[in-house]
């Protein structure tokens, strides 16, 4: 018998049919993106290079040794364990010797195709071992595991982009079976995510399962609990918009009920967004140290024994705020110096949002402050901006996450904020003592 689970969640629902008096554990995992490289840090030459190449496949070891270390009876991958075709038959390879482990410890996997990985994408192949079952791409199919009293539904996608209700052509539950559907779907929409496969929270409960495996939505979510209808999250932040913990779920049923569904942090990298308020700060030593403080709270508190990539935003009302934005290459420079003393800690983008004290937005028509406001008034200086400098940065190759605020805000369109930027620093360079709130 498996110890009890310390469950994060708890259980309210009973199985479709008696199973008697067993048990059993499983991991649900989706979006392992197995081999995919992290995006969004080409700026830093500091990072760890071969190590943020091997993040998918060290977060992936994680979850092989979870399920030996937890017993599990079972894996889904609930879709998009790879990240397309294989460049080589490494990323294969690898797969095989993790699934020989799970099949040495008696362990069954079973994984469903998503977009990244549907059944027209990957193209390369291998015999897997004995242990691990593939759901069709040609209509859903049923798993029936007799021993535990489980039967798992599920269809793979036969292309990366499925626009109709897979679900809705799942089977009925299998009498006197714990019944898992598994599947790869946007459910209601997602803003962050293709809409794929559609379905709703109403539809899965109503098809009478007692706990549904999904994947496709990278955070964290279990959206019921009567069914459970789970996301597990990616396994590896890949990007600094994945931030905080990712990893699986360690699921337990007993007597048709689950008991446990508790989260597994199993990356190895974690994506953090650190926010500093500068307010009031009239050095650059006092922002330095509010950075430095920022930072030992999230080497602490959040990234614990990982290593940590962060998005740094400086925040609040100072009169430096015109001459971060001015010396923001330097700026960065001093935020990544601070990260290498504390260790394991890199930089990944710094925003500067500080807003001046409120005199320097006021002033007179007689002013420089005043001349500036009236400039910005002109309707020609917006067109003049967007003609000079649109066919330069249309010239620039974009690195998806590696734009800063003001490159952001000129690829949008959006000169307003651009020129605003622009007068933040010129009016706290005119302001007295501006020129000199770096020493």
């Amino acid at each position: 018998m498996h110890p009890p689970l310390n469950s994060a969640y708890g259980c309210t629902r009973a199985g479709a049919g008696s199973i008697g008096m067993s048990g059993f554990r499983f991991l649900h995992a989706a979006d392992i993106h197995l081999d995919s490289p992290l995006s969004g840090l080409s700026r830093y030459e500091g990072l760890p290079a071969d190590q943020l190449r091997r993040a998918t496949r060290d977060a992936f070891d994680n979850l092989i040794e979870a399920a030996i270390r937890e017993a599990v009876d079972f894996v889904i991958i609930a879709g998009d364990l790879f990240d397309g075709d294989w460049k080589d038959m490494s990323t294969g390879l690898y797969f095989a010797r993790a699934m020989g482990r799970l099949e040495a410890a008696g362990i069954r996997v079973f994984i469903l195709k998503g977009n990244h990985d549907a059944e027209s994408l990957v193209t390369k192949s291998l015999p897997w071992p004995g242990n691990v079952s593939v759901f069709s791409s040609r209509a859903p199919q049923t798993f029936d595991l007799a021993d535990l009293g489980v039967a798992l539904h599920g269809q793979s996608f036969p292309t990366g982009a499925v626009v109709e209700d897979l679900s809705a052509a799942y089977p009925p539950p299998t009498p006197g079976r714990f019944n898992i559907g598994v599947l790869h779907t946007a459910l209601g929409g997602y803003a962050q995510h293709q809409t794929y496969a559609p379905c709703s929270v109403q539809g899965l409960s109503a098809k009478g399962y007692d706990y549904w495996a999904l994947g496709h939505v990278h955070a964290q979510q279990v959206v019921s609990d009567d069914p459970y209808i789970v996301f597990p999250g990616n396994l590896q932040g890949r990007h600094a918009k994945e931030i905080g913990p990712k990893g699986a779920m360690l699921v337990e049923v007993r007597d048709g009920l689950v008991v446990g569904v508790k989260p597994l942090e199993l990356d190895v990298l974690r994506w953090i967004a650190v926010e500093a308020d500068c307010t009031d700060a009239t050095t650059l030593p006092d922002i330095h140290e509010r950075v430095r403080s920022q930072l030992i709270k999230v080497r602490i508190q959040d990234a614990g024994d990982r290593q940590a990539v962060f998005r740094l935003t400086l925040t609040g009302q100072t009169a430096l705020s015109g001459l971060l934005s001015d010396r923001r290459d330097a700026l960065r420079d001093e935020v990544c110096a601070i990260a290498e003393a504390l260790g394991d800690l890199w930089l990944e983008k710094l925003i500067v949002r500080t807003i001046p004290p409120q005199e320097l937005t006021l002033g007179g028509g007689d002013d420089a402050s005043g001349l500036v406001d009236e400039a910005l008034g002109e309707p020609e200086l917006l067109q003049l901006l967007e003609s000079e400098l649109k066919p330069f940065l249309d010239a620039v190759p974009q690195d998806d996450g590696d734009l800063d605020g003001l490159r952001a805000a000129a690829r949008d369109g959006d000169w307003d904020t651009v020129l605003a930027a622009a007068s933040l620093a010129l009016k706290t360079r005119l302001a007295p003592g501006g020129a000199d709130a770096d020493r």
